[in-house]
């Protein structure tokens, strides 16, 4: 077994991050002792934004998001996330399959 550098210590972040940047971490870190690690409570980061939609859309929704008990903007954060996976997979399939209808 080689003998680990020893990490330095550093001033702030960018310092760091400009450290790792050059640096080789299997001179400092055995990584063959690691262990995964579950971060149940990290949660991604959101961003609030402003959204100008229909009020009958607004309608229609509040009316889908009320038949599952969730609120409208829980399920618009669902429906959107689903149109994006089904749109990066037809993007990374080729687009294989013919275009979807645009939303209006």
């Amino acid at each position: 077994m080689k003998t680990l550098k020893k990490i330095p210590t550093f001033k702030d972040e960018d310092a760091e991050r400009e450290f790792w940047a050059k640096e080789d971490s299997t001179e400092y870190l055995d990584w063959s002792k690691a262990e995964r690690v579950t971060l149940p409570n990290l949660r991604p980061s959101l961003r609030t934004i402003s959204l100008r939609l229909p009020e009958a859309m607004i309608a229609e929704l509040k009316l889908l998001a009320n038949k599952r008990d969730v609120p409208y903007q829980s399920l618009l954060k669902v429906f959107l996330a689903e149109r994006i996976k089904e749109e990066l997979g037809r993007a990374t399939a080729g687009a294989a399959s013919p275009p979807r209808k645009p939303l209006r």
